[in-house]
Parts: structure tokens; sequence; C-alpha cells
């Protein structure tokens, strides 16, 4: 890998990802200005953004940036295409708790189970980890006392 990637943006007008690299032989940083052509408000961001990183022009450069920051890039350019503004874009990549996901699309909901698939992964504790504990066992409190909880049916 000659290029390594630093950073990722976006440019909105005209629409391009804007990338900060680093030429590995020279030890020069320089930035790349690659225009998204053909993708409309309309376009789907996942092939658009599978199209730009096989790109044969910027396949070495993309190299060292994932797949999925290339689709948020390209969501936030379609969202601005769309009239939304940066923040609600960036608000959109946000795990809320109190959403309901029955609401959203099939899209939004494939991207929201995504980000909380890779936050599973990012949390989770495997055998390696210094601090594994093997059958771990808590006990947790009640916080609230409820109804239903108060009243024992011993028929079961």
């Amino acid at each position: 890998m000659r290029f390594e990637a630093k950073r990722c943006g976006v440019q909105f007008s005209p629409p391009s990802i804007v990338l900060i690299y680093e030429h590995k032989e020279t030890s020069k940083v320089r930035k790349r200005v690659i225009p998204v052509r053909n993708f409309s408000k309309y376009s789907d961001y996942s092939t658009a953004a599978e199209r730009l990183k096989n790109h044969p022009r910027h396949r070495d450069y993309l190299e060292g940036v994932s797949q999925s920051q290339l689709e948020r890039l390209h969501i936030i350019l379609r969202d601005h295409m769309q009239g939304f503004s940066l923040e609600h874009s960036l608000a959109s990549f946000q795990l809320d708790p109190d959403e309901d996901l029955n609401k959203l699309d099939d899209d939004e909901l494939a991207r929201k189970k995504g980000q909380m698939d890779g936050l599973f992964e990012r949390n989770q504790r495997r055998k390696d980890d210094p601090d594994f504990v093997y059958d771990l066992e808590v006990d947790f409190t009640a916080g609230e006392k409820c109804s239903w909880d108060e009243e024992s049916d011993d028929a079961f």
C-alpha cells in the first residue's frame, strides 16, 4: 500500500469525496478530490460507494478507507441533495435508544441494525481479553416496583 488515508470528507458543490492521504515513499501529505458522478438524490449509496472504491483510478487511494465510511459519506451527499441539513444527516448515524425502529423503512432499518452489530462487536468480551471472566454471574436489583410483581400467583 503506497498511500495511507488520513482523513475523508465530502464537498457539496460539486459533489465530491475529499481524501487527505500520505504518500508512503515520499512521506508527503496530499489532498485528492474525487468527483462523485452519476449520483442523484434517488441513487443507492451502497452501490455508488462500492463503484467508487473499485474504480481503477481511485482504487489505490481508497484502499485504506472502509466501505462503511464511503457509504456514510454518500449518505451525507444524498441527504444534502434531498435538502436535509448536515446536522440532520449526522444525527441519523447516532443510535437513539428511544427511537421506534418499526417506523423506519427497510434501508434505514438495515443501516441501524448494522450500527448496532458494530457496537455489539466492539463491546463484546472475548476469551483472549485480559478482563475476561468465564461464567460471570451478576445480581440485578429491581429499580422500580410494578403492580403485577406484587401479586403472586401460586398456581404456577
